[in-house]
């Protein structure tokens, strides 16, 4: 097992390839001569990870980040990480793109769970640019954002290209959604519409290619106005739907443009929108006018163009995405938010 050191006046974790009979545990990391730590983050899913940011002897950035479960299901989560992340290490080879993933360094004990150590990596959350004073009111902002991921993503999908297939949605999402929703007495009509949505998406088609599960603006970092880091793989695959990160972003972007607006009032920057139910800034972004609509459909198009499917059928894709959130997300609120959301928009 590879022990983790962090050395004074390095911005890398090195790596002692020596073997131990044991996991170190976080606490030994945490004791390391010299190394200061931060949490920053705490989630408040069910099934919540801590993640830790190690920063070693006179460095001002974090050298090393660890992701401790708090659950069994969480762990099985890191865990799967941890698999993917190495497998990714291993088939890309542009190194400048490795530098946006991050390397997984060893799994370490945490109250006796795996918890996985990786190599932190450097930028801004884009949270932080998204929750900026009239961030969101800015075209030139928000396409800024969007032109960033967008870039990014290409360059992914281009390094972990692989065959052609119908475009693919389902994997699963309409079972789990009417197991987890079987209480709701429209789960039927609900998913005998995501099916033939499905049905529509499938006459495109698009490589496979490996997928990160969860890009939204939360796990993204940025530098100088480009993505310089991606985390949280925890819902990747090494080959998959790619769609799956093409709708995901703008979805999600999308979700909070009101949450700083008093409900009622309008949204600084966006004509004709107005704070509402839930969901409100997704169904404007589907279905109403102005330059923001225009730069969510025109990520999408361009997206499917780029990947040769059709871009006509955006509309689809991000209707496929909502219902997979509603039916995969770690949190059953936010889950059935994104299900009666699904049930708002109309069916193209």
């Amino acid at each position: 097992m590879a022990n983790v050191t962090v050395p004074a006046g390095s911005g890398e974790a090195a790596v002692n390839h020596e073997s131990t009979e044991r996991r170190r545990s976080l606490l030994d990391l945490l004791r390391a001569p010299g190394v200061a730590s931060v949490v920053i983050g705490a989630s408040k899913d069910p099934n919540a990870k801590v993640t830790v940011l190690l920063l070693a002897p006179g460095n001002d950035r974090p050298t090393v980040a660890v992701k401790a479960p708090t659950t069994a299901v969480a762990e099985a989560a890191v865990v799967a990480e941890t698999e993917l992340l190495r497998a990714l290490h291993e088939r890309v080879e542009d190194d400048e793109l490795l530098a946006t993933i991050p390397q997984v360094i060893e799994l370490i004990d945490f109250r006796g769970a795996a918890a996985m150590a990786t190599t932190a990596l450097a930028g801004m959350p884009m949270t932080t640019l998204y929750h900026r004073w009239r961030h969101l009111s800015r075209p030139a902002s928000v396409a800024a954002d969007f032109h960033a991921v967008g870039a990014w993503l290409a360059w992914f999908q281009q390094a972990t290209v692989g065959p052609a297939q119908a475009l693919e949605m389902d994997g699963g999402t309409v079972g789990r959604l009417r197991d987890r929703f079987r209480e709701e007495p429209d789960i039927g009509a609900v998913s005998d519409r995501l099916v033939r949505i499905h049905d529509r998406l499938r006459r495109s088609c698009a490589p496979r290619t490996a997928v990160h599960g969860d890009l939204w603006h939360g796990n993204v970092l940025v530098s100088e106005g480009a993505v310089s880091g991606v985390v949280d793989w925890e819902a990747g695959a090494p080959i998959g739907e790619p769609l799956r990160d093409l709708v995901r972003f703008p979805l999600i972007y999308a979700l909070y443009l009101d949450r700083h607006t008093r409900p009622g009032r309008p949204v600084a920057g966006h004509p004709g929108l107005r704070a509402g139910p839930w969901g409100t800034g997704v169904e404007y972004a589907l279905e109403g006018k102005g330059w923001f609509p225009e730069l969510f459909r025109a990520f999408l198009q361009a997206g499917l163009d780029r990947l040769g499917a059709a871009p006509d059928c955006w509309r689809d894709a991000a209707a496929a995405g909502i219902a997979e959130i509603a039916a995969t997300t770690d949190d059953l609120d936010f889950g059935r938010r994104h299900l009666q959301l699904f049930r708002r928009l109309s069916d193209g």
